[in-house]
């Protein structure tokens, strides 16, 4: 996984400034099917939002999870909002 530029960062907060969350996690947290929804759409779009339910927020918070999200899909946390967040993942030539 790559570091990611700020000018990336602003391209990234820019394309999804005005989308709706495309992943919702849910009272059962992150299941392996988000995860692999995630990994399908990085590999499609090379972006992703996603919205924390207050139900999965009983053991960790929005930040940590997205932490999570990203090191498993070996994506960029490019920004946490509130409980929405954004993961960037260039393609691989």
């Amino acid at each position: 996984m790559s570091k990611i530029t700020e000018g990336k960062k602003r391209f990234v907060k820019r394309a999804l400034r005005n989308e709706n969350p495309t992943i919702l996690i849910g009272k059962s947290g992150v299941s392996s099917e988000s995860v692999k929804e995630i990994e399908r759409q990085l590999e499609k779009n090379k972006m992703v939002k996603v919205r924390v339910l207050r139900t999965a927020l009983l053991n960790e918070d929005t930040k940590q999870i997205a932490r999570r999200l990203s090191e498993q899909t070996g994506s960029n946390l490019v920004e946490v909002r509130g409980h929405t967040f954004m993961l960037y993942k260039a393609r691989n030539a």
